[in-house]
């Protein structure tokens, strides 16, 4: 490892170790909805279109924030991010974010975009959204393809045009002071997998030309729905190409980021706009669809740390998430028992390791072979 590497490596893990001790909260995840306008070939939540699990009453979520968050916060330094699903199949979105906006917290959302009008997208506005993730994950057949609907694609491109004329300032408006143009903050993320991976040039001129300028790679996990599909993860050679054009795209000055997941020491510093670290029960909480408070929504394994239904929140918050704050446990398994590069990377993110604690996947390991 070269050595400027590894004093910057050095002093990320001592910010790291302050963050645990402090452990802020500083994004809060509500997972409002588990139904879902499209059936995508990667779902880590298996969500559908029906209701068998009902939406958590927003009222729910809302007396948590106001009985034991609100106390011990600065509302305006915590997002709120409503996940799904898809938080757009709930009618009360708009009523859900005003009230967020009245206790003072910013809020945002991901979207496939599918349900996202002119209409809706100024109603959202005008009740504080202010920040937006778009999913795009390839031309118009492979992305109807892994989001399995027919206007899947038609969606996505129109709310990136909605974000983008808002921004761009010329998005027809009859009450310009109500969108507070300039407070969202959005970006596109893409799923990248077998189909796609030799597209990067193609998707990348697309977004640009309907005003795309932050665009966000993500490679699929073996989890969920993806775990049966072999087509939807990269092989090690596709993996070093991403990654590759990730960094000589940045290079050439243009906001091209990979996603927040995977060690990877010889992109480091170079793929993100920061080193990879895991905030997840660090700085990052969530209250899932029954209530569970655990912490960000990629965690699918049961790292479950108390539910507001019969916890107090914020004593879960303060006193509990051992297992995400002091992960030396995962040294103790393989493959981190014989890693050098443990102590940069902790165990990689928590979204990655099943409910046994073993690792799913390894990107360093997987970039070496």
């Amino acid at each position: 490892m070269q050595f400027r590497k590894r004093i910057i490596f050095e002093l990320e893990r001592l910010r790291r170790k302050n963050l645990q001790q402090l452990h802020p909260l500083q994004q809060l995840f509500w997972e409002s909805t588990l139904r879902c306008n499209v059936h995508c070939l990667h779902c880590g939540s298996d969500c559908s279109s029906s209701e068998i699990i009902p939406d958590m009453p927003a009222g729910d979520f809302l007396h948590v924030l106001d009985k034991s968050v609100t106390p011990h916060v600065d509302p305006h330094k915590v997002l709120i991010i409503i996940s799904g699903g898809e938080p757009l199949m709930r009618k009360d979105l708009a009523e859900v974010g005003k009230a967020l906006k009245q206790r003072g917290y910013p809020w945002g959302m991901v979207t496939n975009g599918l349900a996202l009008t002119e209409k809706r997208f100024r109603e959202l506005m005008a009740s504080g959204l202010r920040s937006m993730a778009i999913s795009f994950d390839g031309m118009q057949d492979n992305h109807n393809w892994l989001r399995q609907h027919p206007l899947a694609f038609e969606g996505a491109t129109r709310a990136i045009k909605l974000a983008a004329a808002l921004q761009r300032s010329d998005l027809p408006s009859t009450g310009a002071a109500d969108l507070q143009r300039s407070a969202l903050t959005w970006d596109v993320v893409t799923c990248v997998n077998q189909r796609t991976i030799s597209q990067l040039d193609e998707m990348r001129e697309y977004l640009w030309s309907i005003g795309v300028r932050n665009w966000r790679l993500i490679t699929i996990d073996p989890m969920g729905r993806a775990a049966e599909n072999p087509e939807l993860n990269l092989t090690p050679e596709q993996m070093r190409y991403l990654l590759d054009y990730i960094r000589d795209r940045r290079k050439e000055g243009l906001h091209i980021s990979y996603s927040c997941e995977g060690f990877m020491p010889d992109y480091e510093a170079e793929i993100r706009d920061h080193l990879f670290h895991c905030a997840a029960g660090i700085s990052i909480a969530s209250i899932l669809i029954d209530g569970s408070i655990s912490a960000c929504t990629s965690v699918r394994g049961k790292y479950y740390q108390g539910n507001i239904y019969h916890d107090d929140f914020w004593e879960v918050w303060e006193n509990r998430f051992e297992k995400y704050r002091n992960r030396q446990w995962m040294k103790q398994l393989e493959p981190c028992n014989t890693c050098k590069l443990f102590r940069y990377c902790e165990g990689s993110g928590m979204h990655l390791r099943r409910e046994d604690g073993s690792l799913m996947l390894c990107h360093h390991n997987k970039l070496q072979s």
